[in-house]
């Protein structure tokens, strides 16, 4: 079904990664401009996305009106410090509960807006695919048992992103790898658990689960990692989360079939509307040249 990543010399590995890693980045672009060009698409796509657009900016906006009673709560030791040294303790402090909850947020952004917008997303995905050839053997599931599947996978997701986000939390606090070091680390997670939970849809389309997307990320994990990076990164740009969903589940549908083996090279149905379109012109002259040669030929009658 997929086609696993060869073991490259040491020498061509960082240059393979980089490959691969700018290919998952523009198929995130790829996305984005089928979504883009695509009025119905983007109809499909706003309405979730604002809802949990709007429900996401007050949990962080409530965050950042008590993140400094929160700093204080849990450094009571720095209480009988000089000003100054008092004063950057809880700086770091209220900057790594900034840190994770942007990190959480777009983790569990991507999972509630997903089950929010089910259906939407589900349309956008096959359309996309429909464009590349469609999905061979698709297996229709009743959608009461796809959302059951789907809320339990996105659980377990969250799970795994709560308990390496609270190491890279208390990292926050070390200085400099709190400040330089984390941060890319934490993209780098956030960009895998991306790229896993964005692909669920076309993966359940094919009837595979959890731990088949993991299997075969892993096995394309450069091209994973730059798609769910910069997904990640534009996720960060205020309100890119709430624009930039439908076209990142466009993407992940392109993603899912490159790491399934399956060709997102040619648009299927733009081909084979040009061929029939072809097909029906060559039929048409076909047709004038007959009768052309029928109207000026003299029948002959043997005598």
């Amino acid at each position: 079904m997929y086609t696993p990543t060869v073991n490259a010399p040491a020498g061509g590995r960082v240059g393979t990664f980089l490959s691969g890693f700018g290919s998952g980045v523009g198929l995130l672009f790829r996305g984005l401009g089928i979504y883009a060009r695509n009025p119905r698409l983007v109809l499909l796509g706003i309405i979730p996305g604002l809802l949990s657009g709007a429900l996401y900016l007050a949990a962080f906006g409530t965050l950042i009106y008590f993140v400094s009673d929160l700093a204080e709560l849990i450094t009571p030791f720095a209480d009988d410090w000089a000003g100054w040294a008092r004063d950057v303790v809880r700086l770091i402090a209220a900057l790594a509960f900034l840190g994770l909850g942007g990190l959480l947020g777009v983790l569990t952004f991507t999972a509630i807006t997903l089950f929010i917008g089910d259906p939407f997303y589900e349309r956008i995905s096959e359309r996309v695919e429909a464009r590349y050839g469609g999905v061979p053997d698709e297996i229709e599931a009743p959608w009461w048992r796809s959302l059951r599947r789907s809320l339990v996978d996105s659980a377990r997701l969250l799970v795994r992103s709560v308990l390496i986000g609270i190491p890279l939390f208390v990292a926050g606090f070390i200085p400099i790898v709190g400040q330089f070091v984390v941060p890319v680390v934490a993209a780098l997670v956030a960009g895998w658990f991306l790229a896993v939970e964005l692909v669920g849809v076309p993966f359940y389309r094919r009837g595979l689960r959890l731990p088949d997307r993991r299997r075969v990320l892993r096995a394309n994990r450069p091209l994973a990692l730059g798609f769910g990076v910069a997904v990640f990164l534009c996720f960060l740009i205020p309100l890119g989360a709430v624009l930039l969903m439908p076209a990142a589940v466009a993407g992940a549908a392109l993603l899912a079939r490159r790491t399934l083996g399956q060709s997102i090279a040619a648009d299927s149905s733009n081909t084979a509307e040009s061929n029939t379109a072809e097909s029906n012109t060559a039929e048409s002259n076909t047709a004038e040249s007959t009768g052309a040669g029928t109207t000026g030929a003299q029948p002959t009658v043997e005598g």
